[in-house]
C-alpha cells in the first residue's frame, strides 16, 4: 500500500510540477522562470542549512543537560526533508520545503504526527512494534 502511494507521488509530482513550470513560463517566459526555479534552490538551501545548525545546537545543548531531544530530532529530520524539496526543481516542492522551515509549521507538524500515533497505539495497529521495542526480538 505505501510503495503503490510511493510511486503515484514520485509519478504524479514531477508531471504537476512540468505542467505549473509550462504556465509560468507561459506568464514570465523561460528565463525568469528558469531564475526563479535557481533561486528558490538556493534560497533555500541556505535556510535549511541556518535552520539545521540552529537545530543542532538545540540537541547538542539538550545532550549536555541530559536531555533526549526527540524534538529537536523531528525538527532535523524535518528540516532534511525541507532541504531535498527546495534543491529539486519546482514549485510545489519548493512551497512544501519553504514551509517545512518555519518553525510553528514543524510544531504543528509533529503534534499531528503525535496524535496519529498515539491514535495507532489506542487501536492497536502500533502495539506489536511498541511491544518489540520494550522487549527485544521474538525467540525463534
Amino acid at each position: 500500500m505505501v510503495f503503490g502511494r510511493l510511486a503515484l507521488l514520485f509519478i504524479l509530482m514531477p508531471l504537476f510540477e512540468l505542467v505549473l513550470l509550462l504556465k509560468v513560463n507561459t506568464f514570465i517566459g523561460w528565463e525568469r522562470t528558469l531564475a526563479i526555479v535557481i533561486v528558490t534552490g538556493l534560497l533555500g538551501a541556505a535556510a535549511a542549512k541556518t535552520q539545521g545548525l540552529l537545530v543542532l545546537s538545540r540537541i547538542r545543548q539538550d545532550l549536555a543537560e541530559g536531555r533526549v531531544p526527540a524534538s529537536q530530532l523531528l525538527d532535523g529530520v524535518m528540516i532534511l526533508l525541507a532541504g531535498a524539496l527546495l534543491i529539486t526543481p519546482g514549485l510545489i516542492t519548493d512551497t512544501f520545503g519553504f514551509l517545512l522551515l518555519l518553525p510553528f509549521v514543524r510544531t504543528g507538524l509533529k503534534a499531528w504526527l503525535r496524535r496519529k500515533l498515539e491514535q495507532k497505539i489506542r487501536d492497536g495497529s502500533g502495539s506489536m512494534r511498541i511491544t518489540y521495542w520494550r522487549q527485544g526480538p521474538p525467540e525463534t
